[in-house]
């Protein structure tokens, strides 16, 4: 995500056309243009695509500028499509100026957590008060019982602390997040097709889809989940690079300057410490410290990163790819995920950990000093650690047997077609009151629909049938990379379907299913070297796509924002009576 295109741009090393040996320029006079052999390092890391100026001077901006802007389109482009997304997303954020749908929970806790260290009890009618005196109120004391870990609540916490205790404060970290998670997704985009364009295409179709923006604009724990988890993806492609870089590094050369397999160096080769391996252990010990679906995630990329190692050493030459991981790479993969993962998840709870033991600190903190102390592994462990492993379990025995009905849960199995979005403020304003038109004739709504876009998920069926199909029949590590993504967020719900759950969860994707959409619209414009004719009509089937779900976010902009509207209006956008 950090690097220039010219950090694995390997076509600086291959020979010019006009360096072949002498005998291939012969045959050449004879007809035989020779094919050239396949360098094992273009394999390993393909080169980024060089950037073009023809557009820009088409445009008529001079050639030595816009050579230049085609230089800084790797990053340019990704700053573009983030400047959109900052201000779609931070316009108005304090609106609606109220509590609505779970902020009555993570604000409050986020509050707490910041300046106790643990969560409390707060007054049920205490929302009203801090709206009306701009978060000027008494803290409470009483520890309260919590079922999700602390991080995303320090993150929403902080920028509490930053601007206040009201609307603003309390979503401006999810605001920020969502934003930056738009150029990380740009960045990730672009070196997993390496193509800016289709990387930037992904964080602009993320950009205008309307659950990821309704959840940068919220501040619950999902849209900081999601942040983590492509914050880890994001490492993990990096880290796929560099080490195929330093295994196509150590390969030998044959007398031609091509890159060779070599079975001994792909067998025996150690890739060092991996540094961004470590990092994405740390992001992953974060999404768990958000929400405990972050285990899921922890375990496919592991699977996935290992998968990836395999494939380079085979590349490279090895006759037993699976031995050398297991020798050279399975050990520190491990000690750079799971360990730290385990660390970072309990170094979130220190606040907790530090609050007394006498009853005024965190809920359970004196368990194991009072229920617990004749525990017959209480000489084993300090009671920190017995007190922690209880409320854990009392957490996990309570995620598992919720089933109280709610009126907005869903099914995983109907997520993807939006079937039941969750509404997360309505208001029904009089004509002339609260952004209602005067002239309106009867009652508005103002709504705030957690709903993606629905234009950008119906077409992501077609493109999760596309990047599967790529990966079983066609072998493409990216289209695996996309699934494993998507997988990761979704499935494990599966197994929960009598759990009370909801649609917003799916948020935790959706960068998975942007970057399948611009996969798919990439094969629809067509690969290089396409005749004029089918990019043509490929990149106007495209385009069309690409303004439709545009226009879609646009449409439905009044009820991802609260927006007032007349009545008939809000109707003609719930297209499925599911959505009311």
């Amino acid at each position: 995500m950090t690097s220039t295109a010219s950090s694995t741009d390997t076509r600086q090393d291959q020979q010019a056309a006009d360096a072949r040996p002498s005998w291939q320029q012969r045959l050449r006079r004879y007809g035989y243009p020779a094919r050239p052999a396949s360098d094992v390092r273009a394999r390993l890391v393909p080169p980024f695509a060089a950037p073009g100026t023809r557009l820009w001077q088409a445009l008529g901006v001079p050639p030595v500028l816009a050579d230049r802007i085609a230089r800084w389109s790797g990053w340019g482009g990704p700053l573009l499509v983030t400047l959109l997304a900052g201000l779609l997303r931070f316009w108005n954020l304090g609106s609606p100026h109220a509590v609505i749908f779970d902020e009555t929970y993570y604000a409050k806790d986020a509050w707490a957590i910041v300046h106790h260290g643990f969560e409390v009890n707060w007054d049920k009618d205490v929302n009203k008060l801090i709206l009306d005196s701009g978060g000027h109120v008494t803290l409470p004391s009483d520890a309260a019982y919590v079922v999700h870990p602390p991080v995303g609540k320090y993150v929403i916490g902080l920028g509490e602390l930053m601007f206040g205790f009201d609307p603003f404060g309390w979503r401006f970290m999810t605001a920020l997040l969502g934003t930056l998670s738009v150029l990380m997704l740009c960045r990730i985009g672009r070196r997993l097709f390496r193509s800016t364009f289709l990387g930037c295409l992904a964080g602009a179709l993320m950009a205008v889809d309307g659950l990821h923006f309704v959840m940068s604009r919220t501040s619950l724990l999902d849209g900081v989940l999601m942040f983590f988890v492509l914050a880890a993806f994001g490492c993990l492609v990096v880290d796929r690079d560099r080490a195929r870089e330093r295994l196509a590094a150590a390969l030998p050369a044959d007398e031609d300057g091509r890159v060779r397999p070599d079975a001994h160096v792909a067998d025996t080769l150690s890739l060092g410490r991996r540094p961004w391996r470590w990092l994405a252990g740390l992001m992953l010990g974060l999404a768990i410290g958000t929400k405990w679906n972050g285990l899921y995630v922890l375990a496919a990329f592991c699977v996935m990163t290992v998968l990836w190692d395999v494939a380079a050493r085979r590349v490279a030459g090895a006759r037993h790819p699976y031995t050398a991981v297991v020798k050279h790479d399975l050990g520190l993969a491990f000690l750079a995920t799971v360990p730290v993962a385990l660390v970072t998840y309990l170094a979130s709870w220190t606040g907790w950990i530090l609050s007394p033991t006498d009853g005024t600190g965190g809920y359970y903190r004196n368990w194991a000093v009072t229920d617990g102390k004749h525990s017959s592994w209480s000489w084993l462990f300090p009671e920190w650690w017995r007190s922690l492993w209880h409320y854990e379990h009392e957490v996990y025995e309570f995620h598992l047997n919720l089933h109280s009905p709610h009126t907005y849960q869903s099914n995983p199995w109907s997520w993807i077609v939006l079937g039941r979005p969750v509404s997360y403020f309505y208001e029904s304003p009089a004509p002339g009151t609260d952004g209602c038109p005067a002239d309106a004739g009867d009652k508005c709504a103002r709504e705030v629909l957690a709903l993606g876009t629905p234009l950008l998920w119906w077409a992501a069926c077609f493109a999760i049938a596309y990047v599967l199909w790529r990966w079983f029949f066609r072998r493409d590590w990216r289209a695996g990379a996309i699934a494993c993504g998507i997988a990761a967020g979704w499935l494990p719900w599966f197994l929960y379907q009598e759990r009370t759950i909801f649609l917003f969860y799916a948020v935790v994707f959706v960068p998975f299913l942007c970057l399948a959409v611009a996969m798919m619209i990439g094969a629809l414009i067509g690969p290089p070297g396409s005749t004029d004719t089918r990019r043509v009509a490929g990149a106007t089937g495209a385009g069309v796509l690409v303004l439709l779900i545009a226009w879609n976010f646009i449409y439905f902009w009044p009820i991802y924002t609260g927006t007032a509207i007349p009545i008939d209006d809000w109707r003609s956008r719930m297209w499925l009576d599911t959505w009311v």
